[in-house]
C-alpha cells in the first residue's frame, strides 16, 4: 500500500487515510492555512487531523451564533466526536438522584392530588360528624362546632402544604433537566446535519475528480482512435 505524508502531523499514512489539498472545503482550508500558512496544493492532510479541524470549525460556527460555546454545546461537540447517543430516556437518571425524603414527598403529593384522597377525606369528615352528632349525642368527644376536627384539619394542611411545595420544586427540576436534554438533542442533530453536509461535499469533490480523470482518459483514447482512422494522418 502506498504511503503519503500528512503536512499537519508530519507523519506517514496510507493514501486512503489522506485528503488532498484540493479536496478540502474552502472554509476548512482557510482555517487550516491560518495555523499552517505553508500548507499548499501539493500537500495532504490525514483524516484524523481533518476531523480535528472539523471540530474547530463547528465550534466557530456556534460561537458566531451564540458568541460563546457553553458547557452544553461543548458536551454535544464531544458527543459527535465520540459518536455517543444523547437521545435516550433520562427518567431513570433523574429518579436515581432523588433522596428518600423527595421520593416520599412525591408519593404524598401524588396521593393528595387524587380522587382517592378526596373520597377518603370527605368520608372521614362525614363519619366524624355523624359519630359526634348521632352516635355519641349524649357525650360527644368533639361536639359542634368540631374544634378538635378543625385542629386536625389545620395540622394536616400545615404539613401537606410544604410537602406539596417540595414535590413542585422537584417537578421544576425534572422539567429543567428535560429541557436541557432536549436542547442537547436538538443541538446535536443540527451539528450532525452540518457535519453530514461536509462529508457529502467531500465525497462529491472526490467523485468529480475521478470523473474528470476518466473523461481525460477517454479523450486520450478518442484522440488516438481518430488519429488511426484519419487517412491524412502520417501514421
Amino acid at each position: 500500500m502506498k504511503m503519503g505524508f500528512c503536512y499537519i502531523t508530519k507523519k506517514e499514512f496510507p493514501e486512503d487515510q489522506l485528503t488532498a489539498y484540493g479536496s478540502i472545503k474552502k472554509q476548512l482550508l482557510e482555517l487550516i492555512k491560518k495555523e499552517h500558512p505553508g500548507f499548499s496544493e501539493t500537500d495532504f492532510i490525514s483524516h484524523q487531523a481533518l476531523n480535528s479541524y472539523r471540530k474547530k470549525y463547528l465550534e466557530r460556527l456556534i460561537k458566531a451564533e451564540n458568541r460563546e460555546v457553553s458547557k452544553l454545546e461543548k458536551e454535544v461537540i464531544k458527543a459527535i466526536q465520540n459518536n455517543t447517543l444523547l437521545s435516550e430516556n433520562i427518567e431513570p437518571e433523574i429518579e436515581e438522584k432523588l433522596t428518600y425524603g423527595q421520593k416520599v414527598a412525591d408519593k404524598i403529593a401524588e396521593f393528595g392530588g387524587s380522587w382517592t384522597f378526596i373520597i377518603i377525606f370527605f368520608s372521614f369528615l362525614l363519619i366524624w360528624m355523624a359519630i359526634n352528632i348521632w352516635v355519641l349525642s349524649t357525650r360527644p368527644f368533639d361536639p359542634f362546632p368540631f374544634i378538635l376536627l378543625n385542629l386536625i384539619l389545620s395540622c394536616l394542611a400545615a404539613i401537606q402544604a410544604p410537602i406539596i411545595m417540595m414535590s413542585q420544586n422537584r417537578q421544576e427540576e425534572k422539567d429543567r433537566s428535560r429541557s436541557e436534554h432536549d436542547y442537547k438533542v436538538n443541538l446535536k442533530a443540527e451539528l450532525e446535519i452540518r457535519l453530514l453536509n461536509e462529508k457529502i461535499d467531500h465525497m462529491i469533490v472526490h467523485q468529480n475528480k475521478r470523473l474528470l480523470d476518466i473523461q481525460e482518459l477517454q479523450l486520450d483514447y478518442l484522440e488516438e482512435l481518430t488519429g488511426k482512422k484519419d487517412p491524412k494522418n502520417p501514421k
